[in-house]
């Protein structure tokens, strides 16, 4: 027994008046009704419904039940209709989470643009760079630069992620810029720790790929740290270009070895938005990514001049 198709026949059998009428607004037989209506009695134990030829009528426990059960299939009517809009318009929490460097500056700043457009979504934003289980922490949408782990998320692909070798005017002053990768052990390098990355910087040329084994004053798990060691002039380092973009334009910091490129590595790839699965995705999810995929594709500094 279908115990909400009875509970509704029910309804509809107490408001008709009769089985006859009932069925007929069911388009059903009149055997079929005073079954359903039978059984539902049977599992709950209790006439709810007494009987005659002339005339039917609710006993009291018929009328204190359909009264209860109005109220809950009307909020069961409420619960669905409100489930169904959030497919169709942008509302309720949207859980995101990011690294925090990238976040800080290409997430949490688009944050209330996204929000004047769609005043009924409410951003719960979470950076950080640990991995985080999107499913397991219940996250609606991760932005990650680089590789990914995942291969049940589905991903999207928002930007790419290029890295340049970077250093101050003031550095530069003090130490000729290296020009050949070669050159580079003779410089303070600024590394970042990530797994085992880090002694090792890898660079592609004409010649292919070469490895240099790096030395420097400062090592650091976090991006702008290493940015900010750069920008006072402490060493060089591999940035990536959505960090540094702006200081490249307007001269806070300088290229160094254009010839050359930061070959790839688990640091590169690309950024992506991923998220659990693309069925029954939600408006929120849908809107929040394509509102970030049209922001960065609009942002100059993430295009190598």
């Amino acid at each position: 027994m279908d115990r909400f198709e009875s509970l509704r026949l029910f309804i509809r059998v107490a408001h008709a008046g009769s089985f006859s009428a009932a069925a007929r607004a069911e388009n059903r037989s009149v055997s079929s009704v005073t079954r359903q209506i039978a059984a539902l009695e049977d599992t709950l134990d209790v006439r709810l419904i007494n009987r005659s030829t002339r005339r039917l009528a609710l006993t009291e426990a018929g009328q204190v039940y359909v009264a209860r059960i109005e109220r809950i299939l009307a909020e069961l009517d409420e619960a669905d209709h409100a489930v169904a809009s959030l497919a169709l318009a942008p509302r309720g929490v949207l859980r995101v989470n990011g690294p925090i460097s990238f976040g800080r500056v290409h997430i949490a700043r688009h944050v209330p643009a996204f929000l004047r457009l769609y005043p009924e979504v409410e951003v719960d934003l979470t950076l950080t760079d640990t991995f985080v289980d999107v499913v397991e922490e219940g996250v609606d949408v991760a932005v990650r630069v680089g590789a990914l782990r995942d291969s049940s998320l589905i991903e999207r692909r928002l930007a790419g992620n290029v890295r340049l070798l970077c250093a101050s005017p003031d550095y530069l002053a003090r130490r000729p810029a290296p020009t050949l990768p070669s050159d580079i052990t003779d410089h303070d390098c600024l590394t970042f720790k990530f797994r085992t990355i880090g002694s090792v910087w890898r660079f592609a040329g004409r010649a292919g790929i070469e490895e240099i084994a790096i030395k420097g004053p400062f090592v650091s798990n976090n991006f702008d740290a290493i940015y900010e060691a750069v920008l006072g002039g402490l060493g060089l380092s591999i940035l990536p270009l959505w960090m540094v973009g702006e200081e490249l334009r307007t001269g806070r910091l300088m290229r160094v070895m254009a010839d050359y490129r930061a070959s790839p590595s688990d640091l590169d790839t690309a950024v992506y938005a991923v998220y659990p699965h693309n069925r029954h995705l939600s408006a929120k999810v849908r809107a929040f990514v394509d509102f970030l995929a049209a922001r960065y594709a609009e942002t100059r500094d993430w295009v190598e001049e």
